[in-house]
């Protein structure tokens, strides 16, 4: 019996942040349906994926040159594709003629210059499934004139099975996130300021240390080391670059508090595609037993209720304000922090993120 076959294409695969993630995830599901996994990308980042997502793929995985940033013609491309059974690609603003049996363009980013739908485009696209990443995505799609599925990311089951009971917390205020200053960028530089003025302004939490971990590439150094200018010598924040799967378990582990300062100061509205498109990061501090604290823009809102399972904030002082929730309801702490993870097992687990991919791509 011939195997079925899957292709991906995902202009900005050398990435390998949570957008990555998320639809690298759904070649997984695919892989545990019996298909062969297929990958144009110039080298082959199957070591890469495996270590920095956490997602093993090598078993039925196969990188082929990418011909669509090359001069390969229309007529090959289409030769190529229609091997294919699924083809799923991620769209920096181009859409291609495609004959596989069945298409989908995965949309992780809001951005409406992403998704001019004129004629060649429509005709382009006429026979293929748009996936939205989250809610928010969803509907500025819709506004757009594009009608997409929506599929959640899952949390890795590694989170979801922590016992958040036995953690021993420390005064840590913990925010995850690649060290850059474009785009739907994670604010490493807001969430400093606001640090060092909670410290000056409540005592309360002058033992607090503040941790900023995450990916780190050479074309943002510059921003880096303007971050660490922004510390000098203040011992209490730390930044922690490229670090490892296990390290920064340790950190969800161990921290109190979780910042989530993504879009802070950005219009929604406006500009969607700079505020958080969900958060997948938040969402493994709920996991984790953090207090979560996410600025109220963009994906966070839905998967916060606020002063339910964790906070949503406007800007500095609320963020401060909503801290002090901390000193004053101690014996509420155990709540929130059940109440997130039930969120996160509810509505992020690999087994409902299996289901949906299945329901999404008719497996069977």
């Amino acid at each position: 019996m011939k195997k079925r076959q899957v292709a991906l294409y995902d202009p900005y695969l050398d990435t390998l942040g949570g957008g990555e993630r998320h639809i690298l995830s759904i070649l997984k599901v695919l892989e545990g349906y019996g298909y062969d996994l297929t990958i144009f990308w110039d080298t082959n980042l199957a070591q890469d994926i495996e270590e920095k997502l956490h997602i093993g793929l090598r078993n039925k995985l196969t990188f082929l040159p990418n011909m669509f940033s090359s001069d390969t013609s229309r007529l090959q491309k289409m030769r190529v594709l229609r091997t294919f059974d699924l083809f799923i690609y991620v769209t920096d603003g181009s859409y291609f003629y495609s004959p596989a049996k069945n298409n989908y363009i995965f949309c992780m980013v809001p951005d409406r210059n992403l998704y001019h739908m004129g004629l060649i485009n429509k005709v382009k696209t006429y026979s293929a499934t748009f996936i939205a990443n989250s809610q928010f995505t969803q509907q500025r799609l819709n506004q757009w004139g594009i009608a997409a599925r929506m599929l959640y990311p899952y949390v890795d089951e590694d989170y979801v099975r922590m016992d958040i009971k036995s953690m021993q917390k420390k005064p840590v205020i913990l925010s995850v996130g690649r060290f850059f200053n474009h785009l739907h960028a994670k604010k490493q530089d807001e969430i400093i300021n606001s640090f060092k003025k909670l410290k000056k302004t409540h005592k309360e939490f002058s033992s607090f240390k503040l941790v900023l971990a995450g990916g780190l590439k050479k074309e943002d150094t510059e921003y880096f080391s303007t971050l660490e200018k922004m510390i000098a010598d203040d011992s209490s924040i730390e930044l922690k670059p490229n670090i490892s799967y296990k390290e920064l378990q340790q950190l969800y582990h161990t921290s109190l508090v979780y910042w989530h300062f993504t879009g802070y100061g950005v219009d929604e509205n406006s500009t969607p595609q700079n505020v958080e498109h969900l958060g997948i990061t938040p969402l493994e501090a709920m996991a984790s037993g953090c207090i979560t604290y996410c600025y109220n823009a963009g994906g966070p809102k839905e998967i916060i209720n606020n002063g339910k399972n964790g906070f949503l904030f406007d800007n500095h002082e609320d963020l401060h304000k909503k801290m002090n929730w901390l000193i004053t309801h101690k014996k509420e702490l155990q709540i929130m922090r059940d109440e997130a993870k039930k969120t996160v097992k509810e509505t992020f687990s690999y087994d409902i993120f299996t289901r949906n991919v299945k329901n999404i791509f008719n497996l069977s």
